[in-house]
């Protein structure tokens, strides 16, 4: 009796109704004791003050959550991507200018 009510099932329902897509081919993040705060948004070429070409982060979304979610989303990307990789071959990342991250990753910045 007592294994039958643990093993109730939970009817997970979702409500995509306020929903908002959008695109990102940046994340920066940073950190607090408590939160994990994930900034994403889209690397724009620019040119800097000097006239040297520059990348501009547009921050479009901010995501904040706290440790125990943080590294529930990274144990769901890696088996994501990993299901992808088995599929389709590895996914190369590919570095810009002296071996600094192409425009679709910025730096981990730390508070």
């Amino acid at each position: 009796m007592a294994d039958e009510q643990q093993q109730q099932q939970v009817q997970l329902r979702i409500d995509e109704s306020k929903m908002v897509t959008t695109y990102a081919n940046t994340i920066r993040t940073s950190t607090t004791t408590d939160e994990v705060v994930l900034d994403f948004g889209m690397n724009l070429p620019t040119a800097g003050p000097d006239g040297q070409p520059a990348l501009l982060f547009s921050v479009g979304s901010r995501v904040v959550m706290n440790w125990s979610g943080a590294k529930r989303l990274a144990i769901t990307l890696g088996q994501v991507i990993r299901q992808y990789e088995e599929r389709n071959g590895e996914i190369v990342i590919q570095r810009g200018p002296e071996g600094g991250a192409d425009a679709g990753t910025t730096p981990h910045l730390a508070d």
